[in-house]
């Protein structure tokens, strides 16, 4: 522990927790938190339903991702000035919300509202890219840990502390705040060091597009590690998929019961998880982390099955919760060093948006079939198959061990080396 604080002060690691702040950030503000603006000005539930699809440039932000490789800013480097750019824009795009007025021009709002999503899933691509250069790979633990923790703060500012400012300012006073914070971080982008990558910019457009496949497709086991991509959170997207509903339904609790401990309890477990993980990854290497975290997260969803039979009681249920977010925190740290160390340099925005879209498959997908195997399983039973999800991307772990350790397995070494001298 002694040894974690300095290397937590180095500049590149806390410059990832503030770039973590910003992606998390206009997260709720195209999604929940415009929900509830729309909601509390009298909006019809069709209107707000539609508004729902914003979300989806988040889902195809590898599209435009080879731009992003492929063309640097006249200013701030390849990464650094696509940042400043992004949060520019989006300070903009939040200053034009606050001054559209609800409900009269939806249309208007609509619009605005996608091009923050838009704008806010290329800021979350560079980013990416950014974390995935600058840091050496021992540093992928804990800049992988302080980036969720960053993107967790992010989320809570712009969800539940924009809720409770909206109540006693005004939604037009919340998104100009939000705007204030996109002009300040352009400052932290400048101050976070630039990957000095340019000997490894794409010459094309075509091979940005192109290389990025290509590479990863020629590297030893590459299905087996895409394969990894989806299956190592499935037990926590089991698991998760549909708790608030066994809590309020299965187990009976109430709404304000289920929304305390998912809301206060749950944060800080995960934030604390992502902390625990980012330190664990120092001490146990990459292949032991993922394995230990795996099984850990896995194993939680036995508290869920355990409350299922117990009933209603609500220290346990603090300590089901509390458990699973702690699990599925150092899990995602390990899960964000194993993304970062799959891409290249020459292609990081590219692989990296690739690979993180790959990962949500299993997070989406498993809605439906939650629904149908809890209905027709029960719920304990339901749970005891989410820690059996686990067991696959447990076992690909295993047997690509030889390929996780990147700096070998990949010949990543040299090219590392090369990208890790930074420019202030």
């Amino acid at each position: 522990m002694n040894n974690v604080l300095p290397r937590v002060l180095d500049r590149r690691l806390i410059a990832a927790l503030l770039l973590g702040f910003a992606s998390g950030l206009p997260l709720a503000l195209s999604g929940a938190t415009l929900q509830a603006w729309l909601t509390t000005q009298g909006a019809s539930l069709q209107s707000i339903a539609w508004f729902s699809l914003a979300g989806l440039p988040y889902t195809w932000k590898f599209l435009w991702s080879p731009g992003l490789d492929r063309y640097s800013p006249a200013f701030g480097g390849r990464r650094r000035g696509w940042m400043v750019l992004m949060q520019i824009s989006l300070a903009i795009v939040l200053l034009g919300m606050a001054n559209t007025a609800v409900p009269e021009s939806l249309p208007q709002l609509a619009g605005l509202a996608v091009l923050l999503a838009f704008l806010s899933a290329s800021q979350d691509v560079v980013i990416d890219a950014w974390r995935t250069e600058v840091l050496a790979p021992s540093q992928r633990g804990l800049g992988g840990a302080m980036a969720v923790m960053g993107y967790r703060l992010g989320m809570l500012v712009s969800g539940a502390l924009a809720l409770i400012l909206a109540q006693s300012l005004g939604w037009q006073s919340v998104f100009n705040l939000m705007a204030a914070i996109f002009l300040v971080l352009p400052l932290v982008s400048l101050w976070a060091p630039e990957p000095q990558s340019e000997l490894h910019v794409p010459k094309t457009l075509h091979e940005a597009i192109v290389g990025p496949l290509k590479e990863f497709i020629g590297r030893r086991g590459a299905w087996a590690l895409l394969l990894l991509v989806v299956a190592y959170k499935l037990s926590d997207a089991f698991a998760t998929a549909l708790s608030t509903t066994f809590l309020l339904r299965g187990a009976g609790f109430s709404l304000a019961e289920v929304g305390l401990v998912n809301k206060a309890v749950a944060l800080m477990a995960t934030l604390l998880g992502a902390l625990l993980g980012g330190i664990g990854l120092v001490h146990l290497g990459l292949v032991r982390a993922l394995f230990v975290f795996g099984l850990l997260q896995a194993l939680a969803a036995l508290g869920f099955f355990a409350l299922a039979l117990q009933g209603h009681d609500f220290v346990l249920m603090v300590i089901v919760v509390s458990t699973e977010n702690l699990t599925s925190g150092m899990g995602t740290a390990a899960f964000a060093a194993l993304l970062m160390g799959l891409c290249s340099t020459r292609y990081s925005a590219t692989q990296f948006a690739l690979l993180s879209a790959l990962s949500a498959v299993g997070r989406v997908y498993v809605g439906p079939l939650s629904g149908l195997l809890a209905e027709s399983l029960g719920w304990p039973l339901f749970f005891l198959f989410s820690v059996l999800a686990g067991v696959p991307g447990l076992l690909l772990v295993w047997i690509l061990r030889g390929e996780l350790q990147f700096d070998q397995a990949l010949g990543q070494t040299s090219e590392n080396s090369k990208s890790r001298t930074v420019q202030g």
